[in-house]
């Protein structure tokens, strides 16, 4: 381990996940996680009040968890991270305050970044086990200079080409309305499947038949596409709202005739219409732009047809496609550390106290 690496400690708290993650320059330390998704199962998504509660409660006990797995104490630590945006207006406001809290009892300088930025630098930090463990990074050294990132989770679906993960990320394209994970959440409603919906559409889509029903590719007609030299206006971009529409409209359909709704066929002909159009339009946004290094990041990375299609199609185009480990998809703590550390050891000045939380912080910012 290079003991001359800095060590920082980053905090995570834009949604439902409470986050402390420990890195030493690019090796993880720990990354720990409190997660309130159970208070938010009953409500079928998550609840912003709730979710801020949940960050009070859970935030001194999970630092706690995160210094000891460390080995270290605060007194150890060089620099300090905290998510200021996106996310929700009042759980960023919890994280916030507790960083600068400690920034100022510790006299440590603090960086306000972009959560979704540091899911790409996640890629350069060594496997969930740390350095110990012999857990090695998914990028050595450094980002590739051809990098680009697919991230997709509840609030996000972007694709980014990223030339310096400090301070120069392009936004390529992303959703107009309802991100990935959303649809799976209110698709899953429709069915029956409670919440979170992703991870039980997944399931049953397995066991169902996913060319029983044809459902929209929302945005794929010529008039959004237009060419790679003349880009129609939605050529990257995704919209997920017509397609949750047309599924409603299929199952009223099949209950107007009193018919039982065929729930598998359903989801997993709804899954193929998400990951189909989200992976060749994310293909696409690399091809036209010499991208041939992807990563692929957020929640929904854990779904398995995303997975499998991505591999497919970057594979077919010669593209070179990185998952992190699922730990390190989700929000955490060890992705503001690592993305604090890569700004830490660029030069970046430190952001100070004097910022705000910024709900709809846009991704070019990579810190505040």
């Amino acid at each position: 381990m290079n003991r001359t690496a800095p060590l920082v400690l980053g905090i995570e708290s834009s949604c439902d996940e409470t986050g402390v993650g420990i890195v030493r320059g690019t090796a993880l330390l720990t990354n720990t996680v409190a997660s309130s998704m159970e208070e938010h199962v009953r409500f079928g998504g998550v609840i912003p009040e709730i979710a801020s509660r949940a960050h009070l409660d859970a935030f001194v006990p999970t630092l706690r968890k995160a210094l000891d797995e460390a080995g270290v104490t605060l007194a150890d630590i060089d620099a300090i991270a905290v998510t200021s945006g996106p996310g929700l207006a009042g759980a960023l406001m919890v994280g916030v305050c507790a960083a600068k809290a400690l920034a100022l009892a510790t006299d440590k300088p603090l960086y306000a970044i972009n959560h979704l930025v540091a899911h790409v630098g996640v890629g350069l930090l060594q496997s969930a086990g740390g350095a110990e463990s012999g857990g090695t990074a998914a990028f050595t050294g450094a980002l590739p200079g051809n990098l680009g990132a697919l991230l997709v989770s509840g609030g996000h679906t972007e694709i980014l080409r990223i030339r310096s993960i400090t301070n120069d990320v392009e936004l390529l394209g992303s959703t107009i309305d309802d991100a990935a994970g959303e649809a799976y959440d209110k698709v899953a409603r429709l069915l029956g499947l409670g919440y979170p919906g992703g991870p039980a559409i997944d399931k049953l889509a397995r066991t169902g038949n996913a060319r029983a029903i044809r459902f929209p590719r929302g945005l794929t007609q010529p008039k959004y596409m237009g060419t790679a030299e003349e880009p129609g206006p939605h050529r990257y971009d995704w919209s997920f709202s017509g397609l949750k529409t047309a599924v409603a409209r299929c199952v009223e359909q099949f209950e107007a005739r009193g018919e039982d709704v065929p729930v598998a066929d359903v989801a997993a002909a709804f899954q193929e219409a998400v990951v189909d159009v989200i992976t060749s339009k994310a293909v696409l946004a690399c091809r036209d732009h010499g991208i041939t290094e992807l990563l692929l990041g957020g929640g929904v990375a854990a779904n398995s047809r995303l997975r499998q299609l991505t591999e497919q199609r970057c594979r077919a185009s010669g593209i070179r496609l990185t998952v992190p480990p699922l730990p390190l998809c989700t929000d955490n703590g060890a992705m503001v550390a690592a993305l604090g550390a890569q700004l830490v050891m660029a030069g970046v000045e430190p952001s100070g106290t004097g910022f705000a939380p910024d709900s709809s912080m846009p991704v070019t910012t990579v810190s505040a």
